[in-house]
């Protein structure tokens, strides 16, 4: 099998690999924040990071919505795909932001409403993640999956609008704002262009990974429909000769 012959199968670790050399090349030539000085540079990496942890959680909760009216495994495969996703770029989040913090703060973490809610919610998807392994019957997964999947999902709006609902130290939106960003223009836009690049490496790693779980799903049918002979079969007893040998 040739890459040439299955194109589909490498143009994700392109967008990806281009992807991530944008955000890194524009992080590194924006002018730092005239107050945070160069620690603002890891902003360009925790901010789309929470932001594909909304997005990846938000088309989990959509895509096990759809399994539980349609049936169909391939609602599935993407609820688990985008919730893998989620859980890495929310630990990535957390690890960046306890990052940030240590100068900032003076403490790597404190528990301020958006930091223990934001832990939370990535408890709660590993447990998902954990539940899909509870079984081997596809159907009986997806469906103990998809509820969780739908209830995890109120998550979202408490963790992004707990800076508002609870104040503490961690700073509120400064980004999404009726009167508009309070940040330079520069940084403004070299922050949406790092959330359109983690975007399209979200786009990316699904179709990688729905592939992969439909490989997974393949595999784990032809072993509970196989019909083939059982492990130990072609072993016989010895022939004994007429000496005793």
């Amino acid at each position: 099998m040739t890459t040439s012959e299955h194109p589909e199968t490498v143009w994700p670790w392109i967008v990806m690999a281009i992807a991530g050399f944008q955000t890194f090349a524009a992080s590194m030539t924006v002018s730092p924040d005239a107050v945070q000085g160069q620690l603002s540079r890891i902003m360009y990496v925790h901010v789309p990071s929470a932001w594909l942890a909304y997005l990846a959680f938000g088309v989990t909760m959509v895509a096990s919505a759809m399994y539980l009216w349609r049936k169909d495994l391939k609602w599935d495969r993407r609820a688990l795909a985008s919730a893998e996703i989620g859980v890495v770029f929310t630990g990535l989040a957390i690890g960046l932001g306890m990052i940030w913090a240590k100068p900032t703060w003076g403490v790597w973490w404190t528990w301020d409403s958006r930091l223990t809610l934001t832990a939370i919610m990535f408890f709660v998807y590993l447990g998902y993640l954990a539940l899909r392994r509870t079984t081997d019957n596809l159907a009986v997964r997806a469906q103990r999956a998809a509820i969780l999947g739908v209830v995890a999902a109120v998550q979202i709006p408490l963790v992004h609008f707990s800076v508002v609902w609870w104040r503490g130290l961690h700073q509120a939106p400064s980004l999404v704002k009726p009167e508009g960003p309070e940040m330079d223009t520069a940084i403004v836009l070299t922050l949406l262009f790092a959330v359109a690049n983690f975007t399209a490496m979200y786009v990316a790693m699904m179709f990688k990974r729905i592939e992969l779980a439909s490989l997974d799903d393949d595999v784990l049918i032809n072993e509970q429909t196989s019909s083939g002979p059982v492990a130990g079969a072609a072993v016989t007893t010895p022939e004994l000769g007429g000496d005793g040998t």
